[in-house]
């Protein structure tokens, strides 16, 4: 990979990773919620997801999902789907971790998983696969596994940077949204943005 290429992936991962989206809002809402600790394992289960994301799609099934336009919907509208069901859960949630631990709970499988139903990390992976994998300035690449790896690697790496720093604002917040009404507040302003982003995924 030459270094034009290599800085043009490392502008487009820096502007894909930092803006919000559904990845880091979660990010931001677990750690305010539950600590740092426990949003953790969330910021280390998107890099994972996003990974093996990455490698279906360059061992061809994001083909097949762009190719099937009911296999798409059907990503599309699982991710709307239980944006909204966290959305609601995050809605409801007025008090810290220590008061009530049952509300907005997302597994390591869970944050795993929510990359496959997460059609903007479906579009990227699609992307970096069409632009930097199977081709190199406009022609096919010669050397598509190391390249995949080279992607792999860094996003592994902008994915966890990215979702760590949002946890970590939200962990700041904490002491701040202990008092009265202020966690409610911003929980409900964190799942109206989720239930904006999940309107975003279906115009995508």
């Amino acid at each position: 990979m030459s270094l034009t290429e290599l800085t043009a992936l490392l502008a487009f991962c820096t502007a894909v990773s930092f803006t919000p989206g559904p990845n880091t809002m979660l990010a931001t809402a677990l750690a305010a919620n539950h600590g740092l600790r426990s949003a953790l394992r969330f910021c280390l289960a998107v890099p994972a997801g996003w990974t093996l994301l990455m490698l279906a799609c360059g061992l061809g099934l994001g083909a097949l999902v762009l190719s099937m336009p009911a296999l798409r919907w059907g990503v599309q509208l699982s991710g709307v789907a239980y944006l909204v069901w966290l959305a609601w859960k995050l809605a409801r949630s007025s008090q810290l971790v220590q008061v009530d631990a049952s509300r907005l709970k997302i597994s390591f499988w869970g944050g795993v998983g929510l990359q496959f139903i997460n059609i903007k990390a479906w579009m990227l992976a699609l992307t970096l696969s069409a632009g930097w994998v199977v081709s190199a300035a406009g022609q096919p690449s010669t050397n598509p596994g190391e390249r995949l790896a080279i992607i792999c690697g860094l996003m592994m790496l902008f994915a966890f940077t990215s979702n760590f720093s949002y946890a970590l604002m939200g962990s700041m917040l904490r002491t701040f949204l202990a008092q009265g009404n202020r966690l409610l507040w911003f929980n409900r302003t964190m799942a109206l943005v989720l239930l904006i982003t999940a309107l975003w995924m279906l115009t995508v």
